[in-house]
């Protein structure tokens, strides 16, 4: 059996990939990660860049787009051999929410959990319901011996360590209990990477525009890199690049890092 190869992964949230093209390019030349998964491409696939990601000497052969919202997709720099779309032919299709790919031996899923807007509203209940047939579609798509990254935005804060005034959003949209237990089901046999390594909170990839958010730290953890516990195994370092957060235009998302040996 060969040698499992490293691997380095990251996940953004670019909130409109071609609003951010330029910052996009940046931090593939910056980082040169493998792999790349991408959220709320905000476009259809013909209007993906895939020419400047060609440039870079990236694939983008696995996209699933939407006009004006969701839209995921996976750029990497090695051959693509099998893609899937979860939910293919259901009604939670309606929405470009979820892709995967095989990358180097390994099985890499670029996820946008729906928002849910308010805690027991109707779109809320549709979240519940794409995360627990997500949760479902893991767990008879791999065997517990797979490596599977799955890497997105989850749209849920996992604990109190991943919020910042844990009080003020108690049981609010994104940190209620019902929203944990659902991601507790995707998570099943998977682990946090950036927890796995990072024990301490205080450490956020997302903050509102609004009310000074990023510059006084007002943020939330709900993008995260999910490993399968053989991958989880390779894992060697973890970050979160808040530096992406900075500048001009950015997006409201910070993208995380995973290096695998």
């Amino acid at each position: 059996m060969p040698s499992p190869s490293p691997l380095k992964i990251m996940s953004w949230n670019v909130n409109s990939v071609n609003a951010r093209l330029e910052r996009l390019t940046a931090l593939l030349t910056r980082h040169t990660p493998d792999i790349l998964c991408l959220q709320e491409l905000k476009c259809e696939e013909s209007r993906f860049p895939f020419e400047s990601m060609k440039a870079l000497g990236y694939t983008a052969a696995a996209v699933s787009g939407q006009k004006t919202y969701n839209g995921v997709a996976i750029v990497t720099k090695y051959p693509i051999s099998e893609i899937r779309r979860p939910f293919q032919g259901t009604e939670l299709a309606t929405q470009a929410r979820a892709i995967g790919a095989f990358i180097q031996s390994v099985w890499v899923y670029s996820v946008y959990v729906p928002n849910g807007q308010e805690v027991g509203c109707e779109k809320f209940a549709y979240k519940l319901q794409w995360m627990h047939a997500f949760g479902g579609y893991l767990k008879s798509a791999h065997s517990p011996k797979d490596e599977v990254a799955v890497c997105g935005d989850y749209n849920v804060a996992p604990t109190s360590l991943d919020v910042h005034a844990p009080d003020l959003w108690n049981e609010k949209i994104l940190c209620s209990t019902e929203e944990r237990n659902a991601l507790a089901h995707i998570v099943g046999d998977y682990e946090d990477t950036f927890r796995k390594q990072h024990a301490d909170g205080g450490q956020f990839t997302w903050w509102d525009y609004r009310d000074l958010g990023f510059p006084l730290n007002k943020g939330l953890r709900i993008d995260l890199i999910l490993a399968s516990r053989p991958l989880a195994e390779r894992c060697r370092r973890t970050e979160i690049d808040r530096n992406e957060r900075k500048g001009s235009k950015p997006s409201d998302h910070a993208p995380v890092l995973a290096e695998f040996v």
